[in-house]
């Protein structure tokens, strides 16, 4: 398992590179989790993405690392959706973010003002997704631990 400090270091390259760029992106899932001090730990690193930029980020990524082949997952429908490998760190783009619950379809795209909050990792800026958005997903999802960390935070 790859360090903190390592993958916050991909982290920072990715997101200079992104900013610099001025696409549209922030910190989803667990790593958005870390910031906020819900937890201690994360896996991987979850972009949330506008659908516009996908092709900048999918070329920044590929300057870093290298795509996987994605597995397809039922509960999810987003319009695009790419796992990358850097510096043995899974990061995970999603633009168009979809969720079925119940038979229906629920969608979130990217909006700038859920982009309330930053953190900063190496000097770089991070864009931080809205944590009640989180809450939103996670219990479409089913994922109650999550819900439960998240309204234990607030």
């Amino acid at each position: 398992m790859e360090s903190i400090e390592n993958k916050l270091t991909v982290l920072s390259r990715i997101a200079k590179e992104l900013n610099q760029k001025d696409v549209s992106w922030a910190i989803g899932a667990s790593l958005l989790l870390y910031f906020k001090g819900i937890t201690s730990e994360f896996h991987d690193i979850d972009i949330i993405a506008d659908e516009a930029d996908v092709e900048i980020i999918k070329d920044v990524l590929l300057s870093f690392g290298n795509i996987q082949q994605t597995n397809p997952n039922a509960k999810y429908k987003s319009k695009s959706f790419m796992e990358f490998i850097v510096d043995g760190v899974d990061i995970d783009v999603m633009a168009g973010f979809a969720i079925i619950y119940n038979d229906k379809e629920y969608h979130f795209p990217l909006k700038k003002e859920k982009i309330n909050d930053y953190a900063e990792v190496n000097g770089i800026r991070i864009p931080l997704h809205s944590i009640e958005e989180w809450r939103n997903y996670y219990e479409l999802m089913g994922r109650d631990e999550k819900v439960n960390m998240i309204d234990a935070y607030q």
